[in-house]
């Protein structure tokens, strides 16, 4: 058993790994795309997105690793975990199989994203407060971004059309874990750290709704997005792709232990 495998959590840095965890991973899964996007534009518009959530990721690890007092840094604990002791959400590691995919879920994510992050910027923490408000200006520009895709694409070709409505009947079922609350999310709460995350449902159903109805695509029922929604990846539960996934990113870190460049 790792010395990671044997710390025990507050909820305080648990609801930062949570955060960080989030971004890291999607930023991983984005940076897949480098090189490889539909045109070059688009190319460089989601390496840089990568490029933002991974900026976002190291200052919640580092703020985690600093509050846990544990002797970790940022890249020990991004390196250095196994999948169950991740903490983002099912959404985030989810593969991408076409860049239909990839938009909806970047957009179902981004438009979360940042009204969690506005709550947070008034935290009772001012140092989550200060990340909080960084990261908005960045997460600003992700959501105006893929709410365009979304309608360019759902109001494209029949095939764009297709694919995006595909995409978004796949994706809908991890919708429900984003607005799940638990033991941490509730003293987050009760201590002014950060808010419900079933407070933020309103704001972001309505928001994409207005795009998606935008788009000429179809959102199915409410409910069909709670059907994972209590096995989710914040509680360490997750699906096979993450272990792929890192089994790629931590490579490296794994391989050449303590080595630096």
């Amino acid at each position: 058993m790792t010395a990671a495998s044997k710390l025990k959590n507050t909820p305080l840095v648990e609801g930062l790994l949570r955060l960080g965890d989030s971004a890291l991973v999607l930023s991983q899964r984005l940076s897949a795309w480098c090189g490889h996007g539909p045109a070059i534009e688009e190319d460089m518009a989601l390496t840089n997105v990568s490029l933002d959530l991974l900026g976002q990721a190291r200052l919640w690890l580092t703020l985690a690793g600093e509050l846990e007092q544990a002797g970790r840094d940022e890249d020990a604990i991004a390196y250095l975990r196994d999948a169950h002791q991740f903490r983002n959400v099912l959404l985030a590691e989810l593969p991408d199989q076409d860049y239909a995919r990839t938009m909806v879920r970047q957009f179902f994510f981004d438009v979360w994203h940042y009204f969690l992050l506005e709550k947070l910027t008034q935290s009772s923490r001012e140092d989550i407060a200060a990340i909080a408000t960084k990261s908005l200006k960045e997460v600003t520009y992700h959501v105006r971004r893929s709410s365009d895709m979304v309608i360019r694409l759902g109001d494209g070709t029949t095939e764009s059309h297709q694919r995006m409505q595909q995409a978004i009947d796949a994706l809908w079922p991890y919708v429900g874990e984003l607005f799940v609350d638990d033991e941490v999310d509730a003293v987050w709460d009760n201590q002014g750290w950060g808010p419900l995350l079933s407070s933020l449902q309103p704001a972001w159903q309505a928001h994409v709704a207005q795009v998606i109805a935008e788009s000429t695509l179809t959102l199915p029922a409410p409910e069909a997005a709670m059907h994972l929604a209590f096995r989710g990846g914040r509680s360490g539960r997750h699906t096979e792709h993450l272990g792929f996934l890192l089994a790629e990113m931590q490579f490296l870190p794994r391989a050449y232990p303590g080595a630096s460049w």
